[in-house]
């Protein structure tokens, strides 16, 4: 079937829903949907529906197109499309899809509400990529413009300029009276990739805080294909500023061919010179170095160009270097910037005849646009406004201040360490190559031995006696020590008992375990070798789990009693969620809490009762806005208990919701301390009469409390524990609840912006964040509670392969390691608190996931960075892959789990979280969790093979695999560094771009068969087995949300004051570049969590979206 052509121009927004960083498939639609001839305006992940309607009106769209994934999405779209109603547009038709997260009966529902069509994964299985996007064309394919509506709408004017000027000829001729030649123009131009709409963000930000009566339009301008006619408008994902009521916004395709400007240029800036705009922004697509096309229509022009011109001798062919009234440097960071601003300078003095001016009086700056707050761009801001003024159109009386700062980059990594990465591999290869050396002296020198033992002549004995020296020379003495101490090693593990130290604790373990056949198996088996050099390579490479490097594992035996099992939860209200827990952890001595959060969690923000936030309150994960939450969720279980641990799965707000925790885990001790010192009726009239006087109630536990749940945590609620114990006591019990807590808090914010994205924060802003929270642990001696769990499991989620997943996860953990040790931390302080998390899928690179990552890590941090034994051991959780869970066969799932599970226990991963087999299409019932788990249980208390510990060494794939992907890992380390590091690679994309593609890759294979995958694309049922539809499913009742809701205000309401003088606090101690989490561990026993993220939004800069 050949593919639809459109029959006319037509333009299609597409996004992401609001807190939904699920961008991979809007992403590759967005692709197709251009390569099939549209415009498309591209927003990106995380869009509210006010900000996509107001794109879509503003921009005249024929469409919007979206996908949601994270719940909430009947709400979601029916306010669209109420709010597109309500703004008299509802010609513009709404497309979506979510997987199986949207069921049958809701795409139905849809449908009739009005939303034009959604997309099942059984339509997706039946017309494949192109064919779902041909539906969309033909049903949007109409032309805009071609009535002018009676309101004479700014989008309607541009669209019948643009689409049907000869039609409206006579209404635009007439119309030229009303255009007012007063409004300015700033015309910016520039190279393609210059950071041009950054710039301009930066600008239009700045404006806005300066000017609060001006109005701004801003016209942009992209290249059209000339082989599709299809066209990116990418400008606006770049911009935050633009979501505002006094900015107005169209972009343009330039419908031509080696051309900056589209030809309807003219009229569109006529248009909106005709309303009520104070100032217009112009700005072309980048070819080439530009040429001066915008010269033509602006008042004031800007050149933004990088120091990657090429030789200086290239500044003379740039024409705008002749015609700019301003140049911005961007880029400002990049190697040779100072070289370049200052023959770019001695360039616009020639061209100018400026001999005698003074450098620093000419209009060229230094920028960084990306970096918040950059002094250059401060710079360039305040001087197009005075050239605006100096033209005499408008007069901007601006109060910007500016200082005579130059733009500096804030570096993560310093300049002189990008080469880490590379360091890393050269030094795990020159270790490999020298085991391999040893190994073979090893063997030598026992043949040499034995031989000399063979042989009587005395002449050939003297000979062989050289030789051996020669070679015994040569080998180490630790590895001779190895070889010398052989016997007794094997022999040990042969005792019943086995004795070892950890942290000065003894602890002795039973070597072996009785089978039903009343045989002795043995919990770790060592290899039959005789040969010295297999001895000495197996040691070096391989060795018994708890020795270095690790490969086997990282403790010397499993811990008695306590499996790697986790209890996971995460829906509706806190209680719910608590309830799940307690349900979970029923008959299981040790409590492994891994908590999912609702998106509004995850992107840092408050519930609310506007729909499109309404509607994720408490789905697909639970809602925690504030501490009393955190002391609800985790309440009935002792959170200073050395069996109980916590993994929080969040990113963005990552070290809000740890101050939530831990403050959480200190009112717990001044609670046990309350009544254990029966305390608890003064306390109590402390806690009636703070209320009292704040003009609110106490917030209780909403229901009844579980089976298991004794209540501890819940009497402190809505006060801290600070309000009713004396100072030195409450500090006393502050500090020892640090040292005690234990878990651990995901907070990987560069595998966020590389795959699933959560980003709330400006990169450099979130990474001083993290770094601020690992200082303050350190400074707390907080040795058992993990600062980061650098995470694979959403790169892999996103479509990266395993040795994608593996190597970028691995890369992005040194460049923690490389940042906090240049902010002068000790690698031996923090290194212990960081914990790894992977994902496990099928592939054969599965098998050897944590082996692999265990040995590299370990090589480079005792060989490379002289590291301690504690910080060498690499912890790592593993979660079964969600990638591979389908919504058709839904119970075939629990067999690739299982098979998953078995990997991840025979690696000897540190912990496991079985997915839930109907975990594809609903939020896991409570039966199906329980099913997830005793998949790992059985395999753990009932699988014989896995009463051994170290069931994979010896296997002959197993070490070779190792060896292939441990060289593909430094392969890829080597590809990162030629980017600049694992952040200079971000710049460019290469992550995300590679998992993108890996992910169409995988997707395609499973589309047409070449992947089998059971009960999807073949081995189908006699129904053809279609997409399952849950018996129920799981989302957060009203009840729920309403109270999320109540509680919060109640929050507000008492705290209004306190929480103010606190923010403002938090505020300037980030200004001032001190410990921003010392703050937030206060800030967060009274502010919400929305609170909080807008007042660090003002500080430390709102994440820049990308492509």
């Amino acid at each position: 079937m050949s593919q639809y052509k459109l029959k006319n121009k037509i333009r299609i927004v597409t996004a992401a829903s609001l807190f939904d960083g699920h961008d991979a498939a809007i992403n590759i639609m967005r692709r197709i949907i251009q390569a099939s001839g549209a415009e498309v305006i591209h927003l990106g992940h995380d869009r509210s529906v006010k900000e996509i309607v107001d794109c879509a009106i503003q921009e005249d769209a024929n469409a919007i197109a979206l996908t949601s994934y994270q719940g909430g999405h009947m709400e979601y779209f029916k306010y669209m499309y109420d709010l597109l109603l309500e703004k008299k547009s509802s010609h513009i038709k709404i497309f979506g899809g979510g997987g199986g997260v949207i069921l049958p009966k809701e795409i139905k529902e849809l449908h009739d509400y009005g939303i034009t069509r959604i997309y099942s994964p059984d339509d997706g299985r039946k017309l494949g990529l192109q064919g779902m996007i041909d539906d969309l064309l033909k049903k949007c394919d109409f032309s805009t413009g071609e009535f002018i509506n009676k309101k004479k709408s700014i989008p309607n004017l541009i669209s019948a300029a643009e689409n049907h000027y000869n039609k409206h000829k006579k209404f635009f001729l007439n119309n030229k009276v009303n255009v007012n030649n007063d409004v300015p123009v700033l015309g910016v131009t520039g190279t393609g990739g210059a950071g041009k709409s950054s710039i301009v963000d930066e600008i239009i930000r700045r404006f806005l805080i300066d000017f609060d009566d001006k109005n701004i339009a801003i016209i942009s301008v992209d290249p059209s294909k000339r082989k599709t006619g299809g066209a990116l408008l990418g400008d606006r994902i770049r911009m935050n500023a633009i979501n505002n009521d006094r900015v107005y916004m169209r972009s343009l395709a330039t419908r031509q061919s080696n051309l900056a400007l589209s030809k309807h240029v003219h009229k569109a800036l006529d248009i909106v010179k005709s309303s009520d705009f104070d100032l217009i922004i112009l700005e072309t697509s980048g070819i080439g170095q530009s040429d001066t096309e915008i010269v033509d229509y602006s008042d004031v022009s800007l050149y933004v160009m990088t120091p990657e011109y090429g030789a200086a001798t290239q500044l003379e062919k740039i024409d705008m270097l002749d015609y700019a009234d301003i140049i911005a440097l961007n880029k400002f960071d990049k190697r040779g910037a100072l070289d370049a601003l200052r023959d770019i300078k001695k360039q616009y003095k020639r061209n100018n005849g400026l001999w005698s001016t003074d450098d620093s009086d000419l209009p060229v700056y230094g920028t960084i646009a990306s970096q918040f707050n950059d002094p250059g761009t401060n710079k360039l801001y305040f001087n197009i406004i005075q050239k605006i003024n100096n033209i005499g159109k408008g007069v901007f009386r601006s109060n910007f201040k500016i200082n005579d700062n130059q733009s500096e980059k804030i570096y993560i990594i310093p300049p002189d360490r990008v080469r880490y990465l590379s360091e890393i591999s050269d030094v795990v290869r020159k270790y490999n190559e020298w085991v391999n050396n040893q190994s073979d002296i090893a063997n030598k020198i026992q043949y040499l031995s034995n031989s000399f033992d063979l042989i009587d002549d005395k002449f050939s004995k003297n000979t062989l006696k050289q030789k051996l020296s020669f070679f015994k020379d040569q080998l180490s003495k630790e590895n001779q020590k190895i070889l010398d101490s052989w016997v007794k090693k094997v022999q040990n593990y042969k005792q019943d008992i086995f004795s070892y130290k950890i942290r000065d604790k003894t602890i002795s373990v039973n070597t072996k375990s009785k089978s039903l056949s009343q045989l002795d198996i043995p919990k770790i088996s060592l290899p039959n070798y005789s040969s010295f050099g297999d001895i000495l390579k197996w040691s070096l490479q391989e060795n018994v789990p708890g020795s270095f490097p690790f490969t086997s594992g990282v403790f010397p035996f499993k811990r008695e009693g306590e499996d790697p099992t986790r209890m996971f939860a995460g829906e509706g209200g806190p209680e719910r969620t608590n309830a799940r827990f307690h349900y979970l952890s029923q008959g299981i001595d040790a409590n492994r809490l891994s908590t999912a959060f609702d998106s509004v969690t995850l992107y840092g923000r408050d519930p609310h009762l506007r729909p499109d936030i309404y509607g994720k309150i408490g789905n697909a994960g639970v809602s925690v806005c504030c501490l009393d939450d955190a002391k609800i969720l985790y309440s009935g279980f002792d959170l200073t208990d050395s069996k109980t641990s916590v993994s929080m799965t969040i990113n963005g707000p990552a070290a809000m919701l740890t101050g939530f925790f831990m403050n959480a885990a200190i009112d717990q001790q001044c609670e046990v301390y309350i009544k254990n010192n029966n305390l608890e009726k003064k306390v109590n009239k402390k806690i009636k009469d703070y209320f009292h006087k704040r003009g609110s109630s106490q917030p209780k536990y909403n229901g009844v409390l579980p089976k298991g749940n004794n209540g501890l945590g819940l009497m402190l609620l809505g006060l801290s524990g600070d309000k009713v114990l004396d100072k030195v006591i409450y500090d006393k019990i502050k500090k020892e609840t640090l040292k005690k807590v234990r878990g651990t808090v995901q907070a990987d914010i560069l595998k966020e912006d590389q795959a699933q994205n959560t980003c709330i924060f400006s990169t450099e802003f979130a990474l001083k964040l993290m770094g601020d929270m690992q200082d303050y642990f350190i400074s707390q001696s907080i040795r058992n509670f993990y600062s980061v769990s650098i995470s694979g499991y959403h790169i892999a989620e996103a479509g990266a392969n395993p040795i994608s997943q593996l190597a970028f996860t691995l890369s992005n953990g040194f460049t923690y390691l490389e940042y906090y040790k240049s902010r002068g931390m000790s690698i031996d302080d923090f290194a212990p608190n960081f914990s790894f998390f992977f994902s496990n899928g099928i592939d054969p690179e599965y098998a050897v996931i944590g082996r692999v990552a265990r040995r590299i890590w370990s090589k480079a941090l005792k060989l490379k960075y002289n590291s301690n034994e504690r910080s060498q051991k690499l912890k790592y959780h593993i979660q079964t892959s969600g990638r591979s869970l389908h919504a058709q066969e839904i119970d075939f799932n629990d067999i690739r789990t299982t098979l998953q599970a078995l990997y991840a226990i025979y690696d000897n991963c540190n912990s496991l979280h079985t997915n839930a087999f109907d975990e594809a299409i609903t939020t896991p019932t409570e039966d199906s969790v329980r099913r997830a788990m005793a998949i790992q249980l059985i395999i753990n208390h009932e699988l014989g093979l896995n009463k051994n510990q170290n069931p994979l060494q010896g296997s002959f794939i197993i070490e070779e695999l190792t060896d292939l992907v441990e060289e593909a890992v430094l392969f890829e380390f080597d590809r990162i560094t030629e980017r600049g590091g694992v952040l200079g690679a971000m710049e460019t994309m290469y992550q995300r771009g590679k998992i993108q593609e890996e992910s169409l890759y995988y997707e395609t294979l499973k589309h047409t068969g070449e992947y089998p995958i059971i009960g999807v694309n073949t081995f189908l049922n006699s129904k053809g087995s279609p997409t399952i539809i849950p018996e129920g499913i799981i989302r957060a009742t009203e009840k729920e949300k309403k109270y999320q809701i109540s509680m919060l205000k109640e929050l507000h309401k008492g705290s209004k004051k306190e929480s103010s003088l606190l923010l403002k606090k938090l505020q300037q101690t980030a200004i001032e570049n001190k410990n921003i989490f010392e703050l937030l561990m206060d800030a967060s026993k009274i502010c919400s969590l929305g609170e909080i993220t807008n007042a660090l939004f003002e500080v430390g800069g709102q994440y820049r979206r990308n492509m």
